[in-house]
């Protein structure tokens, strides 16, 4: 089979609707048709790319990493021809700033950076909230324009039909752990090894998190031993975390503070994905595009000073070529 770009949308179409069904009718695809091509596209990159559960399908750990890079494919084939020159983008309506909700993502700084170097005279206002469904819910009463959020593989998040969404970028969750943690050698970290110790966890964000470190944990086995409920400063929680209070789970290019370690975890069981919503009837083409464009480059700039992430690629990309080439 040759791998096409409609292959590529049906992938980020499954990965989004956490079902082939309800990924068959976004389409316009029958779910048996749909099933059949996801055979063969799997057959194609010879192993699974989504698992089969109760509720639908998820990506797999290597689908997701599948499905990420296919998001970006079809982002740029999306963006062809559709850069907006200076006069476009001046001529945005200035009645009103663009309005920004975001759940604290650390793709804002950067993303906020570079969206106002290219909007021009057009103000950006940035409104933050702890839950994507509140990000959301924003959107839908006309609150705000556009939301930059997270949600997790198999626990999309759901937005009103009048709402438009596209990923960023879906990565793996890291672990960070004081610098003397008894599991400080290992490259790659057993998530139930960490059974007993104590986690620094952010209440429910009606994404998706934490219960998918909660059902992670219980496919291992156990439930973490103690829980400090934790929604605050990200370097304070680092703080914590170097003088051995517990560990957390970190979004995979976060920059380590002294004396703590970031580790991915054994076969990469949390993922998640960056995301941008907006209503089409407050942000144009030319907006939309220097918005995510923006939040892309963030992306990238953040990677690029993660040696922890760039590590784990590396490694787990190279062993996946070799056991192809075999």
């Amino acid at each position: 089979m040759r791998l096409e770009l409609r292959h590529l949308q049906m992938l980020c179409a499954m990965a989004d609707c956490g079902s082939v069904g309800r990924a068959a009718g976004l389409l316009g695809y029958s779910q048996q048709a749909l099933s059949g091509q996801l055979q063969r596209i799997e057959a194609h990159f010879g192993q699974p790319l989504f698992k089969r559960t109760a509720d639908g399908v998820k990506p797999t750990g290597y689908g997701a990493a599948i499905v990420a890079q296919a998001r970006d494919v079809v982002t740029r084939v999306g963006a062809i021809g559709g850069h907006p020159t200076p006069s476009e983008t001046r001529q945005a309506d200035r009645s009103r700033p663009l309005r920004l909700a975001t759940t604290g993502s650390p793709l804002l700084a950067g993303m906020v950076t570079r969206a106002r170097d290219r909007l021009g005279e057009l103000p950006l206002n940035v409104t933050s909230v702890h839950q994507p469904a509140a990000a959301a819910e924003l959107l839908e009463r006309g609150a705000a324009d556009v939301a930059l959020g997270v949600d997790h593989p198999g626990r999309t998040l759901c937005l009103a039909p009048s709402l438009t969404q596209l990923g960023i970028a879906t990565e793996p969750l890291f672990i960070a752990m004081p610098a003397g943690h008894r599991l400080r050698h290992r490259l790659e970290v057993p998530l139930a090894e960490l059974a007993d110790d104590r986690w620094f966890l952010a209440p429910d964000n009606g994404a998706g998190w934490p219960a998918a470190l909660h059902q992670a944990c219980a496919a291992d086995g156990f439930t973490p031993a103690a829980v400090h409920e934790y929604l605050g400063d990200h370097q304070q929680l680092q703080l914590m975390v170097a003088q051995g209070m517990g560990v957390t789970v970190v979004h995979a290019t976060v920059r380590a503070i002294p004396g703590v370690l970031v580790k991915p975890l054994v076969g990469s069981p949390l993922w998640r994905r960056h995301l941008l919503a907006w209503r089409p009837d407050a942000v144009t083409g030319p907006a939309l595009e220097v918005l995510h464009a923006s939040a892309l480059a963030a992306y990238r700039e953040l990677v690029a000073g993660a040696p922890h992430f760039q590590a784990w690629v590396k490694r787990t990309y190279q062993v996946r070529v070799a056991v192809e080439a075999e």
